[in-house]
This record gives C-alpha cells, sequence and structure tokens, in this order.
C-alpha cells in the first residue's frame, strides 16, 4: 500500500468514522431525552460509515471534481 493510500484510510477512519459517530451521538444527546446504549452507537455506527466512504473517499479524491465536472479545471494544470 502506497504512504498516500495509507494516509487517506487513517483519515477515512479517524476523521470519517470516528468523528462522524462522535457528532452523531452528542446531537441523539442533545436532541432528544434517548439514553445513549450500545445499540443506538451500532446504528450511528452503520449510519456513518457510509457517510464516512462518500466523504472522505469518493469526494475528497484528488481528481473527483474533474471527473464529475470534467470543465473544471484543477489549479495545477499549469494555468
Amino acid at each position: 500500500m502506497k504512504r498516500i493510500q495509507k494516509i487517506r484510510l487513517i483519515e477515512f477512519i479517524v476523521i470519517g468514522i470516528v468523528m462522524g459517530l462522535l457528532e452523531d451521538i452528542l446531537a441523539i444527546f442533545f436532541a432528544t431525552d434517548a439514553e445513549i446504549t450500545l445499540r443506538v452507537v451500532f446504528v450511528v455506527l452503520a449510519v456513518a460509515i457510509p457517510f464516512a466512504f462518500i466523504s472522505e473517499i469518493v469526494v475528497d479524491h484528488p481528481r473527483f471534481w474533474q471527473k464529475v465536472l470534467p470543465f473544471v479545471k484543477d489549479k495545477n494544470d499549469g494555468q
């Protein structure tokens, strides 16, 4: 595995999953009177993982916007 792939994987796990999990747990805690149980944590984790994948792996890919919107120029293309 290349170094940049390792960095992206760590970013996916730490920023995407862990921070997403903490954010959602805090939102549930402050917005509802629900008890934070292991079941709630598993449900939040099941919701956080796909969103973490979309945000950290797909959208943060270096060439994502060039593939989605081909008319968008990269600022490093020599212009």
